[in-house]
Order: structure tokens, then C-alpha cells, then sequence
């Protein structure tokens, strides 16, 4: 019901300027990453770039700022698959930033076949929760010195049909791609949700939310069938503006200040899976993810 009020409601809009703000974008050169990018610098902010695809990345920062008329955008080397990767971007950006007020973890891997990343994490809960986790662990410093701040994870509504496997987060035992999909997504639910209890009171809030069914090259390992089905429903889906506008609208809306934990869509707070919502499971994730990056983060 909430999804079909939230249809018939004018489209969320703002004037908020982020002069003098800093924002890094994850997998900010194609789709609802790039087009957050370019309403961030449209106002004002210094937007950048964390990308694998350096060619992309920076062909990207051309875009934005033609669209934006800002020059301040750069794009930076960042690996989601690697933890060699993610320090030494973190690194860069703790030593050069004197401030970062927006993390947007917004790259992502979607049902692709079973691989495993630099650390031997499987490929989808690798860079969809843990290359986060570690990156906003490497962050967080700056963030809170930056405050007020916001730290955004795109997650999907197909965090619903997920779970998550303790015993076997990296679906060695058996291997279906949809459900370690759905299992990263719900995991980045939970972090928002531990993370907003961890920062209390700091003036840093977190946000995770669902873009809506966005045609994006995230769609390249669907099956014929699962294609097929897509372009039926393609009246229903979101471009990639569209997209994005819940990411730009957990970045900026004013009202949203005190709000932390949360879950939202089409630009509105939403309902989260009861898994989303459980607090013990969101600790035992929480533990589990710092002992295999091996990090203590209390």
C-alpha cells in the first residue's frame, strides 16, 4: 500500500545547496551513481568519484561537469572486490579531505555467477556489504569530524526475499545467485541500522534505501527468461534520473536531520523485511563482518 500512495504523490524536489559540502560516490561513473553525482554537484557540492573502471570514472567526470557547470568533481581508483583497494582509497581521502559530510555506498554487484574477491569473500555480499563496511570503517573518522553528515547505502526492495546465512555468508556450501543478491541487500540494511545506533548523538546519520526497478547495466548477467519479464514490466520501471532521486533525497531533505537507521522509497520512509528490523541479527552480522575483515569496530 505504501508503494502505491507513494505513486500518487507529487515528485519529491529540493533547493538544498551543498556549497562548502564534500561527497564520495561509490560506482559513480554509470547509472542512478552518475546521476546522483550530477545533482550533488549541481549544487555546489565537491563530488568524488570512487570507481574501478578509471577510463569510465573519468569520462564520467567530463559529464558531470558539463551538466553542472562544477568543476570541483574528481574521480579516485576504488576496488570494492580488494581490501588493498579500499585502504589505500581510504587513505588518500583521510589524508587530502579535510572534511567528507556524504558517503554514498552506492556500487554494487547484482545475481552474477559464483566468483570470489581478492579476500575470498563471494562476490556479491564481498562488494555489496563488505567492501562497505570496510570502507565506512576507514571513513568514519573523518565523517564524524564532518558533522553534521550523512552516510547513504543503496540497497533494493529484493532484501525482502533474502535471509542472512551466518554459518555460510559466502555460499560455499550451495550457490543460488538471486539469494546471495537478496542476502548482500538485506546486509545492507542491517549495517544502516547498526551503524545509526553506533553514531548516536555524533550529528552523523545513516539512511539505506531502495531506487526503485531501475533499467541499469546491473541487468547484464539476467537470464533470457528474467529478461524477457523485465522488458514487460519496462512501463513500470525507473530510468536512471528516476533512480537515483532517493539517494539524492536521503542526501539532502532537511526534515530527515534527526532521522538515522532508516529505510526508505520513492522518496519516502518505507517498510523494511522483519529481517531488516531485527536488531540481533544485525549485531551477530555486524561481529561477523569485522572478524573476517579482521577490524574491531565496537
Amino acid at each position: 500500500m505504501q508503494s502505491l500512495r507513494n505513486l500518487f504523490r507529487a515528485p519529491w524536489s529540493s533547493d538544498v545547496k551543498l556549497c562548502e559540502k564534500t561527497a564520495v560516490i561509490t560506482g559513480a561513473n554509470t547509472g542512478i551513481g552518475k546521476e546522483t553525482a550530477i545533482d550533488l554537484s549541481k549544487r555546489g557540492a565537491k563530488v568524488i568519484l570512487a570507481c574501478r573502471d578509471m577510463e569510465k570514472a573519468q569520462a564520467a567526470v567530463k559529464e558531470i561537469i558539463e551538466s553542472s557547470g562544477n568543476d570541483n568533481v574528481v574521480c579516485m581508483k576504488l576496488d570494492l572486490s580488494d581490501s588493498k583497494s579500499i585502504r589505500e582509497f581510504a587513505e588518500t581521502i583521510n589524508t587530502n579531505e579535510p572534511k567528507l559530510n556524504l558517503l554514498i555506498n552506492n556500487a554494487g554487484v547484482m545475481v552474477c555467477p559464483y566468483g570470489k574477491t581478492a579476500d575470498g569473500f563471494e562476490m556479491q555480499i564481498g562488494v555489496n556489504h563488505m567492501g562497505h563496511f570496510l570502507l565506512t570503517y576507514l571513513l568514519i573518522d573523518l565523517i564524524r569530524r564532518s558533522a553534521p553528515a550523512r552516510i547513504i547505502s543503496v540497497s533494493s526492495m529484493a532484501h525482502s526475499w533474502g535471509s542472512i546465512n551466518l554459518e555460510d555468508i559466502n555460499s560455499e556450501k550451495s550457490y543460488n545467485k538471486n539469494k546471495a543478491y537478496a542476502q548482500s541487500k538485506l546486509a545492507n540494511i542491517l549495517f544502516t541500522r547498526s551503524l545509526a545506533k553506533r553514531l548516536e548523538g555524533t550529528g552523523v546519520t545513516t539512511y539505506s534505501l531502495h531506487p526503485g526497478v531501475v533499467q541499469t547495466d546491473l541487468w547484464r548477467h539476467l537470464s533470457s527468461p528474467e529478461r524477457f519479464f523485465i522488458k514487460i514490466a519496462k512501463p513500470f520501471t525507473k530510468n536512471s534520473v528516476q533512480g537515483a532521486q532517493t539517494t539524492i533525497y536521503c542526501a539532502v531533505e532537511p526534515s530527515l536531520e534527526k532521522e538515522s537507521g532508516g529505510y526508505y522509497s520513492d522518496c519516502a520512509p518505507a517498510n523494511c523485511s522483519a529481517a531488516g528490523k531485527n536488531d540481533e541479527l544485525a549485531q551477530k552480522l555486524w561481529e561477523l563482518s569485522c572478524r573476517l575483515l579482521s577490524i574491531s569496530w565496537e
